[in-house]
């Protein structure tokens, strides 16, 4: 049988959570008043490490006071569900138009694993850390993104798959061990003397693509974040045999852990207050539109005829979508 400590450990572990004795008592005791089987209990686990992520006060060491109100959440969910008064929708509520200035910073923390606000006035010019901020900011969000997919993050069953799992490593790890096989991820750079490196937080390696056997997919440039497997060289080098892009992540997924990070500034919605939304969109207003523009060149004459005409279609279309609205509302008040 599987340690139940174990399976809440690891699985907190992988949203970069840490347990205290009582929290972790807490999640013990959950498992055995639900009856939770120990092969269903990484499963319930991950709703419960999720939801917690959504919590405004979610803090990297596991409050809890704030697991006992996700509990709270899920216990009574369904019955608050079904006793919120529904308000007719209005289509020009649920449309900002938001200030660059007005959006709030957030940066990568590495120690926390999680967004931080950076506090103070925006500009529009940038300070000098600005850059390498902007770039260690991309190494660490994907960076975390990939520790998460099947294939680097374990499951916390014991299970034969544990033989196939890839193990990231950094260029401050090749020192000393020449003729080892390494995966290793960062930017693709050039150095001073012209030749392409892999550039991570701690250093940089010189990459020898003449043994590799065929281009990988994709579309590999200077500046691009990659997955480089191949040996460390006495040459200081990296014999490269693989390269490939990140994994993707779902938005599901990614929401799931940062939905409650409002990175607009107008608040922040959970993936089933999008889909209670959308769902109501759909039924009350099936005939709301958006229209999308890209290459829209003013200084051509014939771009400003044909906006003149999509506009004057749109005032009609809206002034209907209006109309119809005004009637349903004064539906729901009869």
């Amino acid at each position: 049988m599987a340690d139940r400590k174990q399976i809440i450990i690891k699985v907190f572990r992988k949203y970069g959570h840490s347990l205290g004795p009582e929290s972790l008592e807490f999640l013990e005791e959950l498992l055995d008043r639900h009856d939770i089987a120990d092969e269903d209990a990484e499963f319930s686990l991950e709703w419960i490490s999720k939801e917690y992520n959504k919590q405004d006060d979610a803090q990297m060491k596991v409050s809890l006071e704030v697991l006992e109100r996700v509990y709270d959440t899920f216990q009574g969910s369904a019955d608050s569900q079904g006793q919120k008064d529904q308000d007719a929708l209005d289509p020009e509520s649920h449309l900002f138009v938001i200030n660059a200035f007005d959006m709030p910073l957030w940066h990568w923390s590495q120690e926390r694993s999680t967004f931080e606000r950076v506090s103070g006035p925006l500009t529009s010019s940038g300070s000098a850390d600005s850059r390498i901020m902007a770039m260690r900011n991309r190494l660490n969000i994907i960076k975390q993104t990939v520790l998460r997919n099947d294939h680097f993050s374990p499951s916390t069953l014991p299970s034969r798959d544990r033989e196939h799992l890839l193990t990231l490593r950094s260029t401050k790890q090749l020192l000393g061990r020449a003729g080892d096989r390494f995966l290793l991820f960062g930017m693709l750079s050039h150095s001073k003397e012209g030749r392409l490196c892999l550039e991570d937080q701690d250093g940089s390696v010189e990459l020898d693509f003449s043994q590799l056997d065929q281009p990988s997919e994709g579309l590999f440039t200077e500046g691009c974040f990659a997955l480089v497997e191949g040996d460390y060289t006495e040459d200081a080098t990296l014999m490269v045999i693989a390269i490939g892009h990140p994994p993707c992540e779902s938005r599901e997924t990614a929401r799931s852990i940062f939905g409650h990070v409002d990175f607009l500034g107008k608040g922040a919605t959970t993936l089933l207050e999008d889909k209670q939304l959308a769902a109501r969109v759909q039924l009350e207003l099936p005939d709301l539109r958006f229209f999308v523009l890209s290459d829209v060149w003013l200084d051509h004459p014939e771009t400003l005829h044909g906006l003149r005409k999509m506009f004057d279609n749109s005032v009609e279309f809206h002034r209907e979508i209006v109309e119809r609205y005004e009637d349903t509302k004064t539906i729901l008040i009869r």
